[in-house]
């Protein structure tokens, strides 16, 4: 089929012939999501193309380092790495292919939502030289290392934090206890639970200044100085918080009391 192109004030989006409904969300919601972002960050980058692809081999033809990334997640968090971000380009899956991975109403919307986050992670990296993108071998080896802060910061800065508590919920009923911070098999379903919490026990603009000392410091003094307490203390808070959140989705699903 061929491919045509919509445009918006910031962004352009690329795509067949029919997918034009969807286009015009996606770079409505990226428009929006940039004017707040903006107010968070030095630089929320613009001229950003939107390619949406209509099957996941299309997607991961494009990108070699996302199946790549698929095989290090765990299986659970695969059908979540529904795009990838590039410097000036992000790529996603279209409606119908997302309905046909997605495993509920909150999977689906996740998805469908996947080019704000990728977004979010883009921002976050124009603002830290040490994230990707862009890529190669050594900052996808950096990704896969830092893997759950990348995905829950874009959770994060994308609102979207709410859309994976039903996968971290079903992460953790398959009963492996998860490490902390979460590996790169868990990052997408667990790595915006820390995010999670940073905005329960501290406040939202935490989360911001947790991003910013990572500039400055590694990952336990940063979390460290964000919560004013020690390690060990913050990941026993981080499993209570775990915890809770599948108690509360286990009752809203009907499988527990």
């Amino acid at each position: 089929m061929p491919w045509t192109e919509t445009p918006s004030l910031s962004f352009n989006a690329r795509h067949e012939d029919g997918d034009e409904p969807f286009a015009e969300r996606t770079l409505d919601a990226l428009e929006e999501l940039r004017i707040k972002l903006e107010d968070d960050f030095e630089t929320a980058p613009g001229g950003v193309t939107v390619v949406i692809h209509p099957t996941t081999a299309w997607l991961s033809l494009a990108h070699p380092y996302l199946p790549m990334a698929r095989f290090a997640a765990s299986p659970a968090s695969r059908r979540y790495l529904a795009g990838w971000a590039m410097s000036h380009e992000l790529h996603v899956l279209n409606d119908d292919a997302t309905a046909r991975i997605a495993a509920g109403e909150e999977s689906l919307e996740a998805l469908q939502r996947t080019a704000e986050r990728l977004y979010a992670q883009l921002v976050v990296a124009a603002n830290d030289p040490k994230l990707p993108p862009p890529w190669g071998p050594r900052r996808f080896a950096h990704y896969l290392r830092h893997a759950w802060l990348i995905e829950g910061a874009a959770q994060c800065f994308s609102g979207q934090l709410g859309l994976y508590r039903p996968a971290a919920a079903a992460r953790l009923r398959d009963g492996k206890t998860p490490a902390f911070p979460p590996s790169s098999r868990d990052a997408i379903t667990l790595g915006g639970t820390v995010f999670d919490l940073i905005a329960e026990k501290v406040g939202q603009q935490a989360c911001r200044t947790f991003i910013e000392t990572l500039r400055r410091s590694e990952i336990a003094p940063s979390l460290e100085s964000i919560f004013e307490t020690d390690i060990a203390t913050i990941e026993s808070a981080w499993r209570t918080h775990l915890s809770e959140r599948v108690s509360r989705s286990d009752r809203a699903e009907g499988l527990a009391p």
